[in-house]
């Protein structure tokens, strides 16, 4: 059945699948756009899909209705016959050609139909283009009739609807855009973008993204119209985009340019083999430029198409690793309209916490301004509210972090009263008991390396507390009795922690003197990954859920799928009832039936408020459950424990 699938995700960033009549498309994706006439084609989709693994193109039903003999030859043979294609075929509507030349031909009722008529995996509705410079009146005319125009769509239309999410840069309509389109599309095409990104107008478009990105239904995948320079690809996939459609890569061959993804080279400029890519070693670019026209124009197509394809790899590959965030301000380095985008972006993390991810592998700092992601910005917040409760603690200063500050720093004055130690890090003064915890345990940054320091050895921590006493063997397990109490109420807030620590006591690696496991009678309640935080095993679990609140860690499953669940299999979306709110993607959650047993512990793929919108996939990956074994490695640096389950203006569909 048609749809869409989230299957990873690295925040707003997600790899998902999206299920059409012609095949199921990777996200995200890029959709080159193809000429529907054969001879304007630079190259034909059926070589896109034979050398390049090109699963979906982007062609204009608007072009192919207005031309006789294309439009004849698509009601017999259909839009996949036209172009020779089998793979998915997404169509535009002419919207595009009617901003550009101020009307066109058809009714919005008839390119929908045309578009059913050749059998189109994915129709776009005919919208009304949305200048960004229009004052707030005409943009909200031309967002009532797009939406007028979705709806009788939607009613006359069974298969797959893209609807254009317009507003110009009005916030509020934007997100009045996004929530309406939510109700009615399949794709949700954030249109009217393409002056910005032609002009460089990346503070605009992060503007726009902001505002409709709260109000778009998580469980559609969005598209957004132009965005085809490889420049901007990382960019547009921090706010969840995962269909990009690229006329770029001939646009820009046509006029003798080359896309990089740190910008465009002119072809009249190249003297060096600035490129050694497989093409450009068989034809070297400085002999390109004297080919014939036509030779030099399909040539410099197909490089472009590849770097443009070779960058969407390398943002999947980003969101599986985590570090999606790392790549877009390495390309945002590129130019200064970009860093003044991302930078915008990161003023609004409201739009990014909801499913920003309890930790990752690393934090790897590419400058100043990487301080300023929403992880970051998370941390210092509970980091804040944490001292709030707990006062200021005496400062060791010290880069890189090692726990041989347990080993050197007594916990406890002469008097026998606890001594509250914080860590100078990146992120601001953060209790020594939590420096294992994403960020500051993984982080890899400048101050590393910048200079040498032996305010770490021995000595000098020694000397840093000359009024306290000597440390003594005992102090390890004070330490370790503190960091799981401090932990645990970083995890669970303080009076949830109150009543799990009692009793636990925790296990260090041997080869790092990491704490890895904490344990109860000898059985592992919760084990630690590289990302410090502490996850319950399935005993650990059933601690949990006595000492939380009713509600919290939870996510409530519906009774068909209790035995799934109990088995240890992943706990789908639709079977989801409900879940804390305070959950993120990533955290560990207790599966409870609806009476409040335990049926097993797990990641969350989905954040709460996707759930219930999420028409299909995986919700919470089981990773512990009832009768299941418990693997652990006290001495095992790994992750941790648990492991988951399974050309021309007219050729151009842009907004």
């Amino acid at each position: 059945m048609p749809g869409f699938e989230l299957l990873e995700r690295d925040g707003l960033a997600r790899l998902g699948r999206l299920d059409t009549p012609h095949g199921a498309l990777a996200t995200p994706a890029l959709l080159p756009v193809v000429h529907p006439d054969p001879d304007r084609q630079p190259i034909a989709p059926a070589e896109m899909a034979r050398r390049f693994g090109v699963r979906g193109v982007i062609s204009s039903a608007y072009i192919t209705w207005r031309t006789p003999p294309l439009r004849a030859r698509a009601e017999r043979e259909g839009i996949h016959g036209l172009l020779g294609y089998d793979g998915v075929v997404m169509t535009d509507s002419g919207a595009f050609q009617q901003h550009a030349y101020g009307a066109v031909e058809v009714t919005p009722e008839e390119i929908v139909a045309f578009q059913g008529l050749i059998r189109s995996d994915v129709t776009t509705v005919l919208d009304r283009f949305t200048e960004p410079e229009a004052p707030r009146e005409e943009a909200e005319q031309s967002l009532l009739t797009t939406m007028d125009r979705a709806r009788a769509a939607r009613a006359a239309h069974s298969g797959l609807l893209a609807v254009p999410v317009q507003g110009g840069v009005h916030d509020e309509l934007r997100a009045r855009a996004a929530a309406e389109a939510s109700e009615v599309g399949d794709v949700l095409a954030v249109g009217g973008v393409v002056p910005l990104l032609e002009q460089y107008r990346f503070v605009e478009l992060a503007r726009s993204l902001v505002a409709a990105r709260p109000t778009l239904r998580p469980g559609r995948p969005v598209h957004l119209f132009g965005t085809g320079h490889p420049l901007t690809f990382a960019f547009a996939a921090l706010f969840g985009v995962d269909l990009y459609d690229s006329s770029a890569y001939h646009k820009f061959a046509r006029r003798g340019s080359l896309l990089f993804p740190e910008g465009t080279v002119e072809l009249e400029d190249v003297r060096e083999p600035i490129c050694r890519c497989a093409l450009c070693e068989v034809a070297p670019l400085a002999e390109v430029r004297g080919w014939a026209p036509s030779d030099r124009e399909r040539h410099l197509a197909i490089h472009n198409l590849l770097t443009s394809l070779e960058e969407v790899g390398r943002v999947r590959q980003a969101i599986r690793d985590g570090t999606l965030w790392e790549l877009a301000e390495r390309r945002a380095v590129a130019h200064p309209a970009l860093r003044a985008g991302l930078a915008e972006a990161k003023r609004h993390p409201e739009v990014f916490l909801p499913t920003e991810p309890e930790s990752r592998r690393a934090f790897r700092e590419i400058g100043p301004e990487s301080l300023d992601r929403p992880a970051a910005f998370r941390f210092r917040n509970r980091v804040a509210a944490l001292r709030v409760r707990r006062g200021p603690g005496r400062t060791v200063r010290r880069i890189p972090l090692r726990p041989e500050y347990l080993r050197h720093l007594p916990p406890r004055d002469r008097s026998g009263n606890d001594v509250p130690w914080d860590v100078d890090t990146p992120f601001g003064p953060v209790p020594l008991e939590l420096t294992d915890l994403y960020p500051v345990g993984p982080y890899l940054g400048l101050e590393e390396f910048a200079a040498p320091s032996r305010a770490g050895t021995p000595s000098a921590l020694r000397a840093s507390a000359p009024d306290l006493p000597d440390r003594t063997e005992a102090d390890l397990d004070l330490w370790t009795t503190r960091q799981i109490g401090r932990l645990l109420e970083w995890r669970y807030g303080a009076e949830t922690a109150g009543r799990l620590a009692p009793g636990l006591s925790g296990v260090r690696s041997r080869r790092s003197g990491r704490l890895k496991t904490i344990v109860h009678e000898g059985s592992p309640m919760f084990v630690l990954g590289t990302d410090g935080v502490p996850r319950p095993t399935f005993r650990g679990g059933r601690l949990v859920a006595a000492a939380a609140p009713l509600g919290r860690e939870r996510v409530v499953v519906a009774a068909d799928a209790v035995p799934f669940v109990r088995g240890g299999r992943s706990l789908f979306a639709r079977f989801a009832i409900s879940a804390d709110p305070s959950l993120v993607p990533g955290a560990t959650a207790l599966l409870v039936d609806e009476g409040d047993e335990l049926l097993g512990v797990g990641r969350m793929l989905l954040a709460p408020h996707e759930l219930a919108t999420a028409d299909r996939g995986v919700a919470v990956h089981v990773t512990a459950h009832a009768g299941g074994p418990e693997r652990v490695d006290p001495d095992d640096d790994a992750e941790g424990a648990e492991a988951p389950p399974d050309g021309r203006p007219d050729d151009v569909p842009e907004r």
